[in-house]
């Protein structure tokens, strides 16, 4: 039986060549995502670059933010160095950024224009650092922010304009840190916040407690929910802060809204130059009632007859005068 005629062909130098070329390609192992080194364009010296644009720094000596970093980087893990200021922008060019670790730093200062062009980050860790203020508008920029951890800081004090409006913020951290009260408006401008971690604190248990002890009572914690016991005053001692009811605020006064304050501001002066002419005026009516009460007793004083002074007269009482030896 005849062959086939495609079978009695020869077939063509091209495809003979590629099919001898077919064992070194097997053995060519698929191409893989490349590894960015120290030093390259797209990893900051002295720290190392993994797939999916992690840039581990940690526990490298540094003392200030690398410079270098790519528009590439997602995560930037900054932790046990010795960063010990935060200057303007220092993370320019890392708009990308979604997460970075600062903790175990020695951090003492961060200007309050540190964060700006990260308005992609979800995840900061200031943790295990000496901060005892931070600026009014530090974390204002961070609009995109999640997860926020001051813990184990030296705040004594925590404004308002400090944090800022944080609508997404679900997780703050400020537990071992020396804060004895919160501002009333500081959890006002956190809608978004559910996990608030506050064990650590020397807590005075005042009329400034009131804001937090309400949101305390409006978010219970899950088992195992954190003691957060009073230190102060005295007679509160141990108290735990979610066993004030609102009633137990009862002799505290409602802080002011914004239209009394404005009324103050705006009668304050008025009321002042009022009561200053009242002064004057009562004043010039009393001056002049008592200078008229003066001159009336001075017109109704009898007057008296003034001596004469002639050598030539002499009292009638006088026995040495010539009326006298007349009438002897």
């Amino acid at each position: 039986m005849p062959s086939p005629s495609f079978l009695s062909r020869r077939p063509p130098p091209v495809l003979l060549l590629l099919l001898s070329l077919w064992p070194i390609w097997a053995q060519v192992p698929v191409a893989a995502t490349p590894t960015a080194t120290p030093g390259s364009p797209d990893c900051p010296e002295a720290c190392a670059c993994e797939p999916g644009g992690q840039a581990n720094c940690s526990g490298r000596a540094l003392s200030a933010v690398p410079v270098g970093l790519s528009r590439r980087v997602r995560a930037l893990l900054l932790d046990h160095n010795h960063v010990r200021a935060l200057p303007s922008r220092a993370f320019v060019g890392s708009d990308a950024l979604r997460h970075l670790d600062l903790r175990e730093n020695g951090l003492r200062w961060v200007h309050a224009r540190a964060f700006w062009g990260l308005g992609a980050l979800q995840q900061l860790d200031l943790s295990a650092n000496q901060l005892e203020a931070l600026a009014p508008g530090t974390f204002a920029s961070l609009r995109a922010l999640r997860a926020l951890s001051l813990a184990n800081n030296r705040l004594v004090l925590l404004e308002p304009a400090a944090l800022g409006a944080l609508p997404l913020l679900h997780a703050l951290s400020l537990q071992d840190n020396e804060l004895s009260e919160l501002a009333p408006n500081l959890l006002a401008g956190l809608p978004s916040l559910n996990a608030l971690r506050l064990r650590g604190n020397p807590w005075a248990c005042g009329c400034a407690l009131r804001p937090l002890c309400a949101w305390l009572r409006r978010h219970p914690q899950p088992a195992p929910a954190e003691t957060l016991v009073c230190v102060s005053p005295g007679r509160l001692t141990l108290s735990s802060l979610t066993a004030f009811s609102d009633a137990a605020f009862s002799h505290c006064g409602q802080p002011l809204a914004p239209w009394d304050l404005a009324v103050i501001y705006a009668l304050g002066p008025v009321s002042f130059l009022t009561s200053l002419a009242t002064c004057l005026a009562l004043g010039s009516v009393f001056t002049a009632c008592r200078a008229r009460r003066r001159r009336r007793a001075a017109a109704s004083r009898p007057r008296r007859r003034p001596l004469n002074s002639d050598a030539g007269w002499a009292s009638p009482a006088d026995p040495g005068s010539p009326a006298a030896a007349a009438q002897v």
